[in-house]
């Protein structure tokens, strides 16, 4: 990988991650429509890193507050009906279902759901899915008074579908959310805190595999993950203010387009389904 690549993926990456519309398939689009090689899975993992920094530092506070609160109420029994303790463990309750599922298809991962016909398929069909829950939900629950271990499976089944380029980590979760009818930006906000252990998780994971077969060497990945947390930290910002007042109409249009100009980009043989 070359730094040019670097950068323009990073980018992607950056400005991709926290919208709805899978920064992963862009990664594998963009890569393809340029020639470039598909940089893989263990790339894509380990440049979320960057912007899932970008989340704990906009998240910090919070994020220290359901820390300590949650390990303070493992041994003290007043806390464990605060909300942020309650917090602590739907997380974890809802990372449960893609760890699980992210072990067993760890092949499938870096092979057939890197398919752009599949990845086209999954832009579209999810991006319906989107906009339906978005025109029935009812747009009025909140994480602090109604979310329960069901919604947080619910929430982490949702969240491990992304494991499949083209659905999108945070569409997945915020469409579950929807359906479920939590308020716009609650249900962005828990997608947000939920991605932090499963990302970092995947990331430090692979790890290990740059530099390693196939994967991008070090200093590539280490720009682009620098770059996708500065553009991150913005992007992250500016989607969770545009939501409180805008539906996801734009957002499922694009992904409708991107999706369709997919298939007929392989159709035509401007660019292989596979590789």
């Amino acid at each position: 990988m070359g730094w040019l690549e670097a950068v323009v993926l990073g980018l992607l990456q950056g400005l991709t991650e926290f919208l709805p519309i899978s920064s992963s398939a862009h990664i594998r689009v963009v890569s393809a429509l340029f020639g470039w090689k598909d940089p893989g899975a263990a790339f894509t993992a380990v440049i979320q890193l960057g912007t899932e920094a970008a989340v704990l530092i906009y998240f910090r506070k919070q994020i220290w507050e359901i820390i300590t609160t949650w390990t303070r109420s493992l041994f003290n029994k007043e806390l464990r009906a605060a909300p942020a303790a309650r917090m602590g463990w739907y997380v974890i309750i809802g990372t449960l279902p893609i760890v699980v599922l992210g072990l067993l298809f760890e092949d499938e991962i870096e092979g057939v759901f890197r398919d752009l016909r599949l990845i086209a398929t999954t832009l579209i069909v999810f991006g319906l899915i989107l906009w339906f829950a978005d025109h029935t939900a009812r747009n009025k629950l909140t994480l602090e008074k109604h979310l329960s271990p069901v919604h947080a499976v619910i929430y982490g089944l949702a969240q491990s579908l992304a494991l499949i380029p083209g659905v999108s980590r945070s569409g997945g979760t915020i469409t579950a959310g929807l359906l479920l009818d939590y308020r716009r930006e609650e249900a962005a906000r828990y997608s947000f805190l939920l991605a932090i252990p499963a990302v970092l998780g995947s990331g430090f994971y692979q790890l290990l595999d740059i530099g390693e077969g196939g994967a991008p060497e070090w200093g590539p990945t280490l720009l682009a993950t620098v770059i996708s947390f500065v553009v991150g930290y913005l992007a992250v910002s500016w989607f969770l203010k545009y939501i409180s007042t805008h539906r996801f109409t734009g957002f499922v249009i694009y992904r409708i387009c991107l999706g369709l100009f997919i298939y007929l980009a392989v159709w035509m043989g401007w660019i292989p389904a596979v590789g």
